[in-house]
């Protein structure tokens, strides 16, 4: 699989200097946890979830969870589980009996989305595991909820039997959104404990997700579609300490993932009747013309708080709507400009250090400060790519939309 894989073969020569590159459920823990982007969560009660994740494929999701916490009712687990064993156990046989294109070597099916399950407790991940029989293979980890330092072990213990007892590769991805890591007399402890906790399991720990409604229910906010996450000073108090503990470009921290834009299009217009009429009706649009017709209200405060994401040291987001899944994406691929910059940056280390102008004549880059930033960089084009020079997030999102 690969991001923009959906789209011709000529629409990504034109948008890409760099492709994209190819990734599978068994690349390295690296590749993968840049690999997430947008990870639309979907619940686990949907009788149709083999054609969901299917279509989401082919449109472009690359990363799933298959929610069986807050996404559904308390009375909905056990119909929601058995729901779940029937669906990918379906999804399997469909591989198995060449429905599907699977790898002949792990079974996996090529052309689904990484998929996790969102569990409630230790003992359901267990119990799942074994249930899904072979169609665990499916699988490339689960997402632990209202994850804390008492609470994450068992979690964590209970995922390693399961590997061990399916024989098959699976990753963790910890949420932090309990009230003792908004409570300001308990978060330092919390995280620090949180932190061990994840060192000793780091093999089985692909990325560390941000529960912000969670967050916010602790004290009753709930930011509108005017405002980030970083508008709300709770909020980003919380995201900033998770980063300094957590998201350590030293070797000891852990990929940090943006937290869930809770707003979507009214009516699931998702935009392509505007996109349609407006961007390309004009002979030749300015490029800033085209951002303001494709940005409109719905999607403005999304594509501000990723921008945040990224500037706070966050990689990916996770997201409840498919039309959320383009932005995050198109924002994803490495300019020109920053691969440029990583590219000189790096040289100049491997050199011996020292500054240089960028070659945009518009910043200073300091080979060794700079240099896990640029490794960062460099990380991420490899897996969404690169855009040409004249290539901007417009031309992306459009063509994501358009297609």
């Amino acid at each position: 699989m690969r991001h923009f894989g959906h789209l011709a073969d000529d629409v990504r020569d034109r948008l890409f200097l760099a492709a994209p590159g190819e990734f599978a459920p068994d690349s390295g823990a690296a590749v993968l946890a840049t690999a997430l982007g947008a990870t639309l969560y979907s619940p686990a009660t949907r009788q149709t979830l083999c054609g969901d994740i299917r279509k989401q494929a082919a449109q472009g999701v690359v990363s799933m969870v298959l929610c069986l916490e807050d996404a559904i009712a308390d009375h909905e687990v056990p119909a929601a589980e058995a729901n779940l064993v029937a669906r990918l156990g379906e999804l399997w046989t469909e591989i198995t009996e060449g429905r599907g294109t699977a790898d002949s070597s792990t079974g996996r099916a090529q052309d689904l989305p990484l998929l996790f399950i969102r569990v409630r407790t230790a003992a359901q991940l267990t119990d799942l595991a074994g249930r899904l029989g072979p169609a665990v293979a499916l699988l490339t980890g689960f997402v632990l909820p209202k994850f804390t330092e008492d609470t994450g072990g068992d979690f964590l213990e209970a995922l390693a039997a399961a590997e061990a007892a399916t024989g098959h590769r699976l990753f963790a991805m910890p949420v932090l959104e309990s009230p003792e890591l908004a409570h300001l007399e308990t978060r330092r402890d919390q995280l620090f404990g949180i932190a061990r906790l994840l060192d000793k399991h780091r093999e089985r720990v692909l990325a560390v997700r941000l529960g912000v409604t969670d967050l916010c229910s602790a004290y009753g906010l709930r930011r509108s579609p005017d405002l980030t996450a970083y508008d709300v000073a709770l909020v980003a108090s919380v995201i900033g300490d998770v980063v300094n503990v957590l998201g350590r470009a030293d070797g000891t921290g852990f990929t940090v993932t943006g937290p869930v834009w809770e707003y979507f299009p009214v009516q699931e217009r998702m935009f392509k009747p505007q996109l349609r009429r407006t961007p390309f009706a004009e002979a030749e649009p300015s490029r800033e013309a085209v951002r303001r017709r494709i940005i409109e209200h719905d999607l403005d405060g999304l594509i501000r708080e990723i921008e945040l994401d990224r500037a706070n040291g966050l990689l990916g987001k996770t997201c409840i709507h498919p039309s959320h899944v383009p932005a995050v994406h198109a924002l994803s691929v490495v300019t020109h400009e920053e691969y440029s910059d990583a590219r000189d940056i790096l040289q100049q280390e491997r050199g011996g250090g020292g500054v240089l102008r960028s070659a945009y004549t518009n910043k200073m880059n300091e080979a060794k400060p700079h240099r896990a930033w640029a490794e960062r960089v460099m990380l991420r084009a490899e897996v969404f790519g690169v855009a040409r020079e004249d290539v901007s997030f417009a031309e992306l999102l459009s063509a994501c939309l358009c297609r």
